[in-house]
């Protein structure tokens, strides 16, 4: 039995994710339970509770033995702001442990994937367990914490570390205590709802800041907003681009995003899930 935690670092969820994704769980993957912290479901303005709020959720669920993977219950915005401490805090059952989420939680995959603590991993959230599509990216990470990686991004190969995270986060997190080695790896990246001449600047930053890839790959760029005037370049283009003027090896799409198709992504070599 794989024992999940859910713990909201950034926003908060409603009791209506955490039933849906509690009756999928219990109707498909008897291997798998899944217990949803209370401060997932607290408000303070934008945020799952105050700062200090999360970051004690958090590390109640990373520091309980009883649980083997801490899935994060919903980005937005906010993770960033308790990552350093957390991993600070950590124990040594936080470090046998799967931590999955995406977006904005990439902040914490970072901080953890840079200390060594676990095994970060790019996936869905429970806060997408009430749509259909979200559903079955969900069950792309619930397969592969049950061992099944049919729903691990396609191009892995096991020979090559990997990371996956949203572009804005990314460039946030370059030059900062947060921010992992991704020298030789191959570099996932994906975005929402940013005008594409945003996107071009992300990649213009992160072309200048970013150490020697292994390639990179280009997830969904999704619900990009109408500008006054278009852009000329598309998303690929703009990805194409910036690769050239960096030297980066582009080396095609990737099945990430904030989407439906969004795959599992462990980072650094793909493998199981740690379990405690």
């Amino acid at each position: 039995m794989t024992n999940i935690a859910v713990c909201a670092p950034a926003t908060p969820i409603t009791p209506a994710h955490r039933d849906a994704l509690l009756a999928l769980v219990a109707a498909e993957f008897p291997g798998l339970t899944v217990a949803f912290h209370e401060q997932c479901f607290a408000r303070a303005g934008h945020f799952a509770g105050d700062d200090l709020l999360r970051l004690s959720a958090l590390l109640d669920c990373a520091n309980d033995p009883a649980f083997d993977v801490v899935w994060f219950a919903k980005g937005g915005y906010g993770s960033n702001r308790i990552a350093e401490a957390a991993v600070a805090q950590m124990n040594a059952a936080a470090r046998a442990k799967t931590y999955v989420g995406f977006s904005d939680c990439g902040y914490l995959l970072a901080a953890l994937y840079r200390a060594g603590i676990g095994q970060s991993v790019h996936g869905h959230m429970p806060v997408s367990a009430l749509s259909e599509g979200g559903r079955e990216a969900i069950r792309r990470v619930l397969r592969w914490l049950e061992g099944d990686t049919s729903g691990v991004e396609p191009s892995l190969d096991g020979t090559t570390p990997a990371a996956a995270f949203n572009l804005i986060t990314l460039a946030m997190l370059t030059g900062t205590p947060l921010m992992p080695d991704l020298a030789g790896h191959v570099l996932m990246v994906e975005e929402v709802s940013e005008h594409l001449y945003a996107i071009d600047r992300l990649f213009f930053h992160l072309a200048a800041t970013l150490p020697r890839l292994a390639g990179l790959r280009l997830g969904a760029i999704t619900d990009v907003p109408e500008n006054y005037v278009e852009f000329g370049q598309s998303e690929e283009e703009i990805a194409r681009f910036w690769c050239a003027r960096a030297g980066i090896a582009y080396l095609g799409r990737a099945l990430i995003g904030h989407n439906a198709a969004n795959h599992v992504v462990p980072f650094g070599l793909a493998s199981p899930p740690v379990q405690a």
